[in-house]
C-alpha cells in the first residue's frame, strides 16, 4: 500500500464529484488541511473516513488502499494484500486486543459482579449471625464457582472479540 498512490486516488475521486478539498472535508467532517494531507500520502485516512470515502465515492475500500479501480479478478488479490499490510502496520497487538476487550467486559458486567457479591455477603452474615456452618461452606463453595463462571464468560467474549474481530473497537 503507497500512501501516495492512495492520496492520489483519493484526489481523483474528489475531483470526479467536482469537489474541492473545502467541500469534501465538509461533506466527511474533518478540514481541508486533513483532505490536503491525505491527498499527498502524508497521512492514511483512519477506518472510519475509509469506509466514508468509500459509500460517497461508489468504490470500495480495497480501491481507495490500492489506489486504483479493480477488476473482479485483481480485487480479491488486492484484498488480501491490503488486508496484510494492515495487520502489519497495525498498532495493536494480540495482547492490545485481549487487555481492550477484558475491560470492556469488565465495565459491561460490573453491576452484575457487584449483586453476586452482594449475594455472598448477605450468605456469609446469614451463615455467621445464624452459626450455620453448612451455610458458610455454600459460601466458600459459590466463591469459586462464580470466580470461574465470570473468568470463562469474559473469555469466551474476549476470543470472539479480539481474534475474529467482530466487535468495534
Amino acid at each position: 500500500m503507497n500512501m501516495e498512490t492512495v492520496g492520489l486516488f483519493i484526489s481523483e475521486c474528489r475531483k470526479e464529484k467536482n469537489l474541492s478539498q473545502e467541500q469534501l472535508g465538509e461533506i466527511l467532517g474533518v478540514t481541508n488541511k486533513t483532505i490536503s494531507r491525505w491527498e499527498t500520502g502524508k497521512y492514511l485516512p483512519p477506518a472510519d473516513m475509509l469506509l466514508a470515502m468509500s459509500n460517497f465515492f461508489n468504490v470500495s475500500i480495497n480501491e481507495i488502499l490500492t489506489g486504483e479501480r479493480l477488476s473482479d479478478q485483481e480485487y480479491r488479490k488486492a484484498a488480501e494484500d491490503n488486508l496484510i499490510q494492515v495487520l502489519k502496520t497495525s498498532s495493536f497487538t494480540l495482547k492490545d486486543r485481549i487487555e481492550y476487550y477484558k475491560k470492556k467486559w469488565l465495565r459491561e458486567h460490573i453491576f452484575f459482579m457487584v449483586i453476586m457479591g452482594f449475594i455472598l455477603v448477605a450468605v456469609a452474615v446469614a451463615a455467621l449471625i445464624r452459626r450455620n456452618t453448612y451455610m458458610m461452606i455454600t459460601c466458600f463453595v459459590l466463591l469459586p464457582i462464580f470466580h470461574a463462571i465470570r473468568n470463562n464468560t469474559m473469555m469466551a467474549y474476549v476470543e470472539n472479540h479480539a481474534f475474529d474481530g467482530t466487535e468495534d473497537a
